[in-house]
């Protein structure tokens, strides 16, 4: 304890004797003065009451006396010299205590393969050192002393934490990045060192520890790198490497170049990140490379997902980053499967995305495992993050997926407190679940297809299609004004245009010299199973990957004509994976097309008012102005054009004969259906209607009784003397079963 406390003496020491430039220096001194003025008027004593102009004298004087006249450049420069000196000797005299308790106390130093607080504090000093501005000769002196330190450590270094290496990677190529060329050459040397040390310790098979090290500092410090610099201190790394003589029969120099290419490749993307950080997406989608390419190294795979959660949270986007979290927590489980610790691997994540399977059971025993130290806690702080994430995204049901993966290892540890939390938690987010469920105010997210067209401007995006996720209830205008302006800003105003309509776009008609985006708003596709087992609205936007937009056309070729000539083509796109994901944008893999008839555009139109209908009355608390919105859409005579237009050009003799007598008859149970539905709608109105409103109940009433007299009219039969027996038959399934045969199941 003394020891660690005397280290600590000499890291205040380093702090406060560093040497901070001449021209702070300068401003400092006149802040000191002043403030030391200030103090000495607080430790006075009060001085007593004079008479007023003797009070005024004193004022002036004292004023002037806090004044201060700059120093001359002489005087400044001399004090430079003293402050750089008193910086250079201090830094010195740390190195020489350092380096002969190192050479007395190196069993101290070893113990616990180095990971113990007075290696530690070795460590804090020498990183202090380098992290304050120093004179190129105090710097030789560290470095050389951290060259000693490495060929007497390497245990520490090799074996045990790799926080040591690791902290020490991030300060030495930071130093390679520096504008002094003694500075890099160093540092050069130093890195060298490391890879050649590790390389020896491990019985010349490989330098893991430092490879993984270097990448992870690298992608810590790609903000801050200058490319040429660095690129300049790679080639110096290399040259060590292929001229070091007692190395050229090993593999070591070509591992030295696998090394400083990945190096490059993490700076080429880092060049690219900065040319589109202003495009959030195309900054993820890079981000997203450089995680998929280090799939293998759980480590480095982990330091660019949580570099992708900083870019969502920061833009907003909070549902991406609890799903970067997830993909963290898997590859701690498949890292725990591996050591055999927690067998069931990252497939325990499979009821929360369908994704974290495929991305990361590919973590391979070659190498990359072998530096890490993931333990069950580790694990279980990851959940509990991902936990206060998806409150965060809104997405409380998977809470407590999440919880029946933590809580058995809180069991197993007799953690009493973790388990209070996390039944506390539990019953909050559920809480929650039912309040949103109620009151139908919370919104996941909605959906747009992009499409890029423009090999000038977009290259491999050209003619490629992407399924963007949009948060909260980001309209067509928004998303479309967004793009618009981002990709003006990249590449020019008047080469950026809009294709506005939702058709296929005749590639060989367009300009080569504008970009064109084509944006259409569409929704989560499901069949009828898919209905049938997603019940709520929850489950209806997690894990999707289908999605439709409709065209509206005609035979004539207009977009619109009258009921009967009305066509649709429905367009489903399928994605590579399913959202959420650990980024917002998915690319298209599959696209298919529904073709629909008038009668069937007819078909399918009224399901969908069916399905409406019967959503608002499966309510457990229905609420009533959704329920008359609805009801009045339906029901009264100067809204109700669709229905009785439907109705009108589709049924009787005259027009009943132009159509297929399958449809025909599908159309008519539809109807039927829509009835009931309206009918249930009225029942439930009755029951929560004021009586302020009841005359508008009654209204309401009386449109629906004249629609359906008119509908029997014109099918043919009494539907009113139907309805009776028909709702008590009447569920979802009769009527999603009656209509899917003509339209190819659409249920979405």
């Amino acid at each position: 304890m003394i020891l660690c406390n005397f280290f600590e003496l000499m890291m205040t020491c380093l702090f406060h004797f560093r040497y901070i430039g001449k021209k702070q220096i300068i401003s400092a001194r006149f802040r000191e003065k002043s403030s030391w003025n200030e103090e000495k008027s607080k430790t006075l004593p009060a001085q007593r009451q004079r008479p007023l102009v003797t009070r005024s004298v004193a004022a002036i004087d004292t004023s002037s006396s806090a004044t201060f006249l700059p120093l001359t450049d002489t005087e400044a420069s001399q004090r430079a010299v003293l402050e750089a000196n008193m910086s250079h000797e201090v830094g010195l005299i740390v190195l020489d205590v350092l380096g002969q308790y190192c050479m007395n106390f190196k069993n101290q130093l070893d113990a616990n393969d180095g990971d113990n607080p007075l290696m530690l504090k070795v460590k804090e000093i020498f990183i202090t050192i380098l992290q304050f501005g120093q004179s190129e000769t105090l710097y030789k002196h560290t470095f050389a002393s951290l060259r000693a330190l490495v060929n007497k450590f390497p245990i520490a270094m090799f074996k045990g934490s790799s926080t040591l290496v690791g902290d020490l990677c991030v300060e030495i190529l930071k130093c390679c990045n520096s504008r002094v060329p003694s500075t890099r050459n160093e540092a050069c040397a130093l890195l060298y060192l490391l890879m050649r040390s590790n390389f020896e310790f491990t019985g010349r098979k490989e330098f893991v520890r430092v490879h993984l090290q270097v990448i992870i500092a690298v992608s810590k410090l790609i903000s801050d790198a200058d490319s040429g610099r660095f690129q300049e201190s790679l080639a110096i790394v290399n040259n060590y490497a292929n001229n070091d003589k007692a190395m050229q029969n090993s593999h070591f120099p070509s591992q030295v170049r696998d090394l400083t290419k990945k190096i490059r490749t993490v700076l080429m993307a880092t060049a690219q990140m900065k040319e589109h950080e202003n495009d959030p997406e195309m900054y993820v989608d890079l981000q997203y490379s450089l995680a998929k390419s280090y799939s293998s190294t759980p480590e480095l795979r982990r330091t660019w997902l949580e570099s992708m959660a900083e870019t969502h949270n920061k833009h907003g986007n909070y549902s991406e980053a609890a799903f970067c979290y997830i993909h963290i927590a898997a590859i701690l489980a498949e890292y725990l499967k591996r050591k055999g610790v927690y067998p069931k691997g990252c497939s325990v994540f499979k009821s929360i995305s369908a994704n974290v399977e495929e991305d990361e059971k590919g973590v391979k025993d070659d190498g990359g495992m072998q530096d890490v130290q993931y333990t069950e806690e580790h694990f279980v702080d990851q959940l509990e993050k991902i936990t206060k994430a998806l409150e965060k995204a809104e997405r409380f049901e998977l809470i407590g997926e999440v919880y029946k993966l933590a809580i058995p290892y809180y069991e197993a540890q007799r953690d009493f407190t973790g388990l209070a939390a996390a039944y506390g938690h539990l019953h909050q987010a559920y809480q929650t679940v039912l309040k949103v469920m109620m009151s139908q105010k919370r919104w996941l997210g909605n959906y747009y297809r992009v499409a890029f067209f423009g090999a000038m401007y977009f290259g491999a995006d050209d003619g490629k299609q992407y399924i963007y996720k949009e948060p909260k209830v980001t309209g067509l205008v928004d998303i479309s004004q967004r793009l618009v302006s981002l990709f003006g800003n990249k590449f020019g105003v008047d080469n950026v245009e809009l294709i506005r309509d939702s058709g296929k776009v005749d590639q060989s008609k367009l300009d080569d010299k504008i970009a064109y985006i084509q944006i259409s708003f569409v929704k989560p596709y499901f069949d009828d199973k898919d209905l049938e087992e997603r019940k709520t609205e929850f489950e209806r936007s997690n894990n999707i990957r289908r999605f439709v937009f409709e065209t509206p056309y005609t035979k004539g070729g207009k977009a619109h004509g009258s009921v009967d000539q009305q066509c649709m083509r429905k367009t489903i796109l399928t994605t590579s994976h399913t959202f959420p994901y650990v980024k917002k944008r998915i690319k298209v893999m599959y696209e298919n097309h529904q073709e629909l008839s008038p009668i069937q555009v007819a078909i399918d139109e009224m399901n969908t008012r069916v399905k409406e209908l019967q959503q608002v009355t499966s309510k457990i608390s229905p609420d009533i102005k959704g329920l008359q919105l609805k009801l009045q859409g339906s029901v009264s005579v100067q809204v109700n054009a669709g229905p009785t237009a439907y109705a009108a050009a589709f049924f009787g003799k005259n027009q009943e004969k132009n159509w297929s007598s399958q449809h025909v008859w599908e159309l008519k149970q539809v109807f039927k259906y829509f009835l009931i539905a309206c009918s249930e709608c009225l029942d439930v109105n009755a029951k929560l209607v004021k009586s302020d409103q009841f005359e508008y109940h009654e209204k309401m009433k009386n449109n629906f009784e004249e629609m359906v007299q008119h509908i029997s009219e014109l099918v043919g039969e009494n539907v009113l003397e139907e309805l009776p027996s028909m709702k008590r038959k009447s569920s979802a399934s009769q009527v999603f079963s009656v209509i899917s045969d003509s339209t190819g199941n659409i249920g979405y």
